[in-house]
């Protein structure tokens, strides 16, 4: 499998009041700094020396600091109607607001640090950079770019930092066309056509972009991907393409207390597709509040193999996170921030554009994986066919990378009585034989219910 999320990230800024503009040069001039900056070893080389002995525990604070930030923008980010499906990259939000908070001075530095959970950390710049470093080492891409309108000049140290920290230069914003190819191709194309139209008035923009490209360890086969159901709640059920595995080394375990289940699905390169999936009287965006990363890291036992059943899902996420990060305590962003760290004059941020893609199918570079369908009937059942929370997360440092809730993985079938069914109008052998919450997702033996997957297995 090849999953391709692809995220980004664009902050705009504006002017606001009257005095004590940004300073700018000529109308069509170059977009420029205040002084240049002194020459010396290069960034790059410069990250190498500064990230090399970092500890594990302090991978895992930054990644903790990562993941509070996209749990609590999760919580507020609400499924809906017309996107049923939600994904985020902490990762790519907590970069972008970083670099923000570099030109932040007084109260708004402190809003920027305080929700980026900065204080887990003695140098958070330093150690959020780091662990950019070493990410990209994987399957990930990142990418940053300072858009800045002709003539408008830059904080020296601004301008360092950012391209000392996080590799992001400023590059004069010219045309729409200039900035949909680079998005394109810091997404390696799956985002191509990113804005449709340059912001009015806008004097700079910030854009972060996040591509992660991954392989199962255990591929599933396509001759063994068949329609199924996927239960959106206890009335109704759509069609989905449900991949399936037969003897799939999977990690999970059920929390009792809790009343959900957790599998760890392994990419390779260290990176893990992590799937909790709570009964469905539980809200997600509570679950998502209550999620551990490190936690259920910790709990998840030894692979066992087992019969297990994945939707194959395409989705797409856009929303401007101006509301959710204001809840976070950033609403002062978008009326009289103190960016005067960033240039001379008053800025405000009109708005967090945000936009996200992530695919999962049966791709696979492991030819072990392609062995003959032998099903014993003792193997035990991972069926992901209801309501679920996923995280895309790096198996050292315990970072979300990509972080989503998956409501109805066929959102288009709301008008299709073929795909989406409602389950009073299932035959006796349609509807789900169990009465518990979780029918036949919980973990169990296979029993009587063998010849019915044997033949699932082998249609």
């Amino acid at each position: 499998m090849k999953p391709r999320p692809s995220l980004l990230m664009l902050l705009c800024f504006f002017r606001y009041g009257l005095a004590g503009e940004v300073r700018t040069g000529s109308p069509e001039g170059p977009a420029s700094v205040s002084s240049s900056p002194p020459h010396g070893p290069s960034p790059s080389h410069q990250n190498k020396e500064k990230c090399e002995g970092i500890s594990l525990e302090t991978q895992r604070a930054v990644g903790g600091a990562v993941a509070k930030l996209g749990l609590k923008l999760l919580e507020d980010l609400q499924p809906g109607p017309e996107q049923p499906n939600v994904v985020l990259s902490p990762l790519s939000v907590s970069l972008a607001l970083a670099q923000l908070a570099l030109g932040a001075v007084n109260d708004t530095e402190k809003h920027l640090l305080s929700a980026l959970h900065a204080s887990l950390l003695p140098d958070y710049y330093k150690t959020l950079s780091c662990l950019q470093e070493q990410l990209i080492t994987k399957a990930i891409k990142v990418a940053s770019r300072i858009y800045l309108k002709p003539g408008i000049v830059l904080k020296k140290e601004f301008v360092e930092r950012s391209l000392q920290l996080f590799k992001s230069s400023p590059t004069p914003l010219t045309s729409l066309e200039e900035v949909n190819q680079w998005v394109g191709e810091a997404t390696s194309g799956h985002m191509n056509n990113f804005l449709s139209s340059l912001p009015p008035n806008v004097l700079l923009m910030l854009i972060n972009a996040v591509h992660f490209k991954g392989e199962w360890k255990s591929r599933f086969e396509s001759r063994h991907t068949t329609k199924d159901l996927f239960y959106i709640n206890k009335q109704t059920a759509v069609k989905v393409d449900m991949m399936t595995g037969s003897k799939y080394p999977l990690s999970m375990f059920v929390d009792g207390d809790k009343d959900t289940q957790v599998a760890r699905f392994p990419f390779q390169g260290n990176t893990s597709f992590l799937v909790v999936m709570p009964m469905p009287s539980q809200n997600l965006s509570q679950a998502a509040a209550n999620l551990n990363i490190t936690d259920l890291y910790e709990r998840l036992p030894s692979e066992t193999t087992m019969l297990v059943k994945l939707p194959k899902i395409k989705l797409e996420y856009k929303q401007d996170l101006q509301s959710a990060l204001s809840n976070m305590g950033l609403a002062s962003l978008f009326s009289g921030p103190d960016l005067s760290g960033i240039a001379g004059g008053p800025l405000v941020v009109s708005g967090v554009q945000h936009a996200s893609s992530m695919e999962l199918n049966e791709e696979g570079a492991e030819a072990s994986a392609a062995t003959s369908v032998i099903l014993v009937r003792t193997v035990p059942i991972f069926a992901v066919n209801m309501p679920f929370i996923f995280a895309i997360v790096d198996d050292v440092s315990h970072t979300p990378l990509f972080l989503g809730m998956v409501t109805n993985p066929n959102p288009g079938a709301t008008d299709d009585p073929d795909i989406i069914t409602p389950l009073s109008s299932m035959t006796a052998t349609e509807a789900p034989q169990n009465d518990v919450p979780y029918w036949d997702n919980m973990l169990h033996d296979v029993g009587d219910e063998g010849e019915e997957t044997e033949r699932l297995l082998n249609h």
